[in-house]
């Protein structure tokens, strides 16, 4: 059996812009890397999956695939932050008003040749290939095998704490080579994964993080998806026993898809372990508010950030405010 992981470029590119890069990997039950690389455009990533999975296999896919809420976030988005904000983990809002659906396209494209979308309420089957939605922060900090016990590594975002843009390109690619250093002793858990095993993948391991922020995006789309497919071997091997399914109580789509998230899972991260705020009759842990908060401090405190990213983290804020005012009134 093989697990797919693919970190996907949410846009879908236009006639003038290409799309921008989705990284791939490919691993087995031995935890061998059987292919790796990039592919731009959501026509290149169907073609490689379609000749690189088969029947029984799983594929992990970081991107929001199912997306029916007009406004606002979907609720797995919202319980990422009630379960794991205390390690400053929380999603980015979708709904029908954002300007990227590529991974909708990519549901509907992998649907219409028969790969089925996983709501997480059935094992994979021998017969399917199933493909799922994650987050790879929730697997950083939901398996121990990664060792992030405290908070999520600063690997994507620039750390607002320091004094200018060098010190905070420094500091993510150190960020970056520690979670690669903690990436190759999966090479003895269960399930395994080992980046020397491809040479794609073993020069995360013999070239340092770049600088260069095209570089390093490269770099970083390679990774995520690589985290992916060990998220993809973990839900297959484990089930329950070590990832859970947020979103389940929200509202399915048209034609009864969940947009759910399949994320690994400590004890304390399940639901019922966190320390919650009843308003009214919904349930908001501080973490959620906690955690989408500091997201939108730290865009704001970050002088070179992409205001897109700052935009979306605002949002995300006023939509879990407004939310806590609903329910008090």
């Amino acid at each position: 059996m093989r697990y797919i992981g693919v970190d996907l470029a949410w846009g879908e590119g236009t006639a003038t812009k290409a799309a921008k890069e989705t990284g791939l990997v490919c691993l087995d039950d031995s935890g061998t890397v059987l292919d790796a690389g990039w592919a731009r455009g959501i026509d290149a990533v169907v073609e490689w999956l379609l000749a690189t999975a088969k029947p029984g296999e799983v594929i992990a896919i970081d991107a929001p695939l199912v997306v029916a809420n007009p406004t606002g976030m979907r609720e797995c988005e919202r319980e990422v932050a009630q379960r794991y904000g205390r390690w400053q983990v929380a999603a980015n809002p979708s709904n029908l008003g954002r300007p990227w659906f590529g991974g909708v396209t990519l549901r509907q494209r992998l649907e219409a040749v028969g790969f089925v979308y996983s709501s997480g309420v059935e094992p994979p089957s021998p017969e399917r290939i199933q493909f799922f939605e994650c987050y790879p922060y929730t697997t950083l900090v939901g398996a121990i095998e990664f060792g992030y016990d405290i908070e999520r590594p600063r690997y994507k975002r620039f750390n607002p704490a320091l004094p200018n843009p060098a010190a905070r390109r420094a500091f993510r690619a150190s960020e970056c080579d520690e979670l690669v250093e903690r990436m190759s002793r999966l090479i003895d858990a269960q399930p395994s994964l080992d980046l020397r095993s491809h040479p794609v993948t073993a020069d995360l391991l013999d070239s340092p993080s770049p600088l260069v922020d095209a570089l390093y995006k490269h770099r970083e789309d390679l990774l995520d998806a690589a985290i992916c497919a060990w998220t993809a071997a973990l839900w297959a091997q484990f089930g329950d026993d070590r990832c859970q399914v947020l979103g389940l109580d929200d509202v399915p789509d048209d034609e009864g898809r969940l947009p759910v998230i399949i994320a690994p899972a400590r004890p304390e991260q399940r639901q019922g372990r966190a320390t919650p705020t009843r308003v009214g009759s919904s349930v908001l842990s501080h973490s959620a508010l906690l955690g989408v908060a500091t997201t939108v401090l730290k865009q704001a405190s970050t002088s070179d950030s992409d205001p897109r990213d700052f935009e979306v983290a605002r949002r995300a804020l006023m939509s879990a405010l407004a939310e806590v005012e609903l329910r008090r009134t």
